[in-house]
């Protein structure tokens, strides 16, 4: 018994001897109170000191130093409300922003598309649609850049989903010139302007027919569904430098050279000059100017409208209509949103534009010249680039430094604030280089 009251006396000293006061020497001597003390946070001081010394920033200042002011913040995240979907058509969700590039003979391509800023606040889908596609391969290779952009309905595009005629544009005008590539590319090395003009005339005519049957089906008015449509055709043959431009309604068609920016599309005043357009191409003119309602037929062809396939050979008609089809009634009216004169605001693309007049098909055949950058954009992208102070300035500057830019560097410069402009934007950019398209600078 007395070995054991020994024993537990001892114990009991050498517990009071680690935990009390005269105990904190031998505390110290293990070692977990000094790691105690090494907190995360402390871990995480010592390497900002250790990051910022090496940097040659100097000492980290206190908390207490900087108390007074307000901390310094990033940019505020933007304010973004995903558009209300149909569990039964999440296939035609529109993403926020698309993105895409090429490279073919001698030219580089890029395009974007983004929803704009009030869009992404009212939770609204992205009106503005884009397509690229290339048909063919190698040097008979034909790339097509289709901008839409869809006219609203009642105030917002997700009325009756009318944001999807935009695309449905970009689709249909796309298959029709995916079905008549062979003969397109042709025309276009050859500079068969009369044949293009034509050919594509009835391509564009077909597209909004079926836009507009589409609204009849669907119990909605033809101006509710409908888009500006503008395309550019890019042959990929590196001898051949022609560009052909076509469409209907608002947007821009622009070229930057010397750093200047040149709008290659008249005001609409001057559509109704009238007189005969000289026929262009690879080997006529530079350039063949816009056609004008003299030699233009109205828009659109009165009648069935014409084939979405072009054949060798076939006559520059409408085929006749099938007694048994129901077809839409074109009437008097083109499709699109009207193109803003200069000077005057340029409309959201939310709120109703009011259609003055009827827009005239546009077509345009153009040879590009080595350091040449031509642009295609929607009406959201036109506005600020050709009225916002500062806008046009910056992006020349951006896009004539050191050639094409990166795809995120694109889309940054499609992104550039303008006050007062927050329509969706759809550019597309195309850089004529003096050899065949290679590498780019880093984005």
């Amino acid at each position: 018994m007395d070995r054991q009251g020994d024993r537990r006396r001892h114990e009991d000293a050498w517990w009071r001897e680690l935990y009390e006061d005269d105990g904190d020497a031998a505390a110290r001597d293990t070692g977990p109170a000094e790691a105690a003390r090494d907190s995360l946070d402390d871990r995480v001081d010592s390497a900002f000191r250790a990051v910022g010394q090496a940097a040659g920033a100097g000492s980290v200042p206190s908390a207490d130093a900087g108390r007074g002011a307000p901390p310094e913040s990033g940019p505020r995240p933007e304010s973004m409300a995903l558009p209300a979907a149909d569990p039964g058509a999440l296939d035609e969700l529109v993403p926020d922003t698309e993105l895409d590039g090429a490279g073919y003979g001698t030219f580089t391509l890029r395009a974007a598309s983004l929803r704009g800023e009030a869009a992404r606040h009212r939770g609204e889908p992205r009106g503005d649609a884009l397509l690229t596609a290339r048909f063919g391969a190698g040097q008979h290779a034909l790339v097509l850049v289709a901008v839409a952009t869809a006219a609203p309905g009642g105030g917002a595009y997700a009325y009756g989903g009318t944001h999807r005629a935009a695309r449905d544009a970009c689709h249909w005008i796309g298959g029709a010139v995916g079905r008549s590539y062979t003969r397109l590319a042709e025309d276009v090395r050859t500079g068969n302007r009369d044949a293009l003009k034509s050919g594509l005339h009835r391509l564009a005519d077909r597209t909004y027919g079926k836009l507009r049957a589409y609204a009849v089906e669907h119990g909605m008015e033809p101006e509710q569904y409908t888009a500006a449509l503008r395309c550019l055709l890019l042959p990929a043959d590196p001898a051949c430098r022609t560009r052909v431009f076509f469409g209907a309604g608002a947007g821009g068609f622009f070229r930057l050279g010397s750093g200047v920016w040149q709008d290659l599309e008249p005001p609409p005043q001057e559509d109704a000059t009238g007189g005969p357009a000289p026929a262009g191409g690879a080997s006529g003119p530079e350039e063949a100017p816009v056609d004008t309602p003299a030699d233009t037929p109205p828009w659109p062809v009165p009648g069935a409208p014409g084939p979405d396939t072009l054949v060798p050979g076939a006559p520059d008609v409408p085929d006749a209509p099938d007694p048994g089809a129901l077809l839409p009634d074109l009437g008097g009216t083109v499709p699109g949103l009207p193109r803003a004169p200069s000077g005057r605001p340029w409309q959201p693309p939310y709120e109703p534009v009011p259609r003055t007049a009827p827009e005239p098909f546009r077509f345009r055949a153009v040879a590009a010249r080595p350091g040449d950058l031509l642009l295609v954009c929607s009406a959201g992208f036109a506005g600020p680039l050709t009225e916002a102070a500062g806008f046009g300035s910056r992006l020349a500057a951006r896009w004539t430094a050191a050639g094409p830019p990166g795809l995120a560097a694109f889309l940054a410069d499609v992104r550039l604030h303008a006050e007062g402009y927050g329509q969706d934007r759809t550019a597309v950019a195309v850089w004529e280089g003096t050899e065949a398209a290679g590498a780019v600078r880093p984005g």
